[in-house]
Formats: C-alpha cells, sequence, structure tokens
C-alpha cells in the first residue's frame, strides 16, 4: 500500500483512517502500528436513531422520485461531493 509507505517514511506525516480495501482491517496490517494513523471503523457515528432516519430519508426520496423531484442527498460528482 502507498500510503502505508509514506507514513512509514514520514513523506506523509499523519492521516485518519475509516475505510479499507479489506474490511475489517487484517490484523496483520502494517496501519495498527503506525503512531502516525489515526483508525476508526466507519460505523463509529452509528447512532440509535440511525435506522429510523434511513427509512425516513429513503421514504421521502422515493415520493421525490415518483413525483418526479430532485433527491435528497444527491451527490454532485463534479463538485466532489
Amino acid at each position: 500500500m502507498a500510503a502505508t509507505t509514506a507514513l512509514e517514511q514520514g513523506r506523509l506525516a499523519t492521516t485518519a483512517l475509516d475505510v479499507f480495501a479489506t474490511e475489517p482491517l487484517p490484523p496483520d496490517s502494517a496501519l495498527w502500528e503506525l503512531p502516525n494513523v489515526l483508525l476508526s471503523a466507519h460505523t463509529a457515528g452509528l447512532s440509535v436513531h440511525e435506522n429510523e432516519r434511513i427509512v425516513t430519508l429513503f421514504c421521502e426520496n422515493l415520493r421525490r422520485y415518483l413525483a418526479g423531484e430532485d433527491l435528497l442527498g444527491h451527490i454532485l460528482p463534479t463538485r466532489l461531493y
């Protein structure tokens, strides 16, 4: 992994990661031992309200889709968000 090498060599000062090519991050990954790396499960932001919010958003977007309206949370690749 290029990022791991850059971190080990000091070419990259630090990083915070929560998504990996292999999930979960393998126990033998060098990333676990690097002091300049913050690792977090990408489920760290879970909430007891998450499922309710997902269902509410889905239902609203389904209503909008069927009505030909713009969807909420639409990604704009040209703006990189």
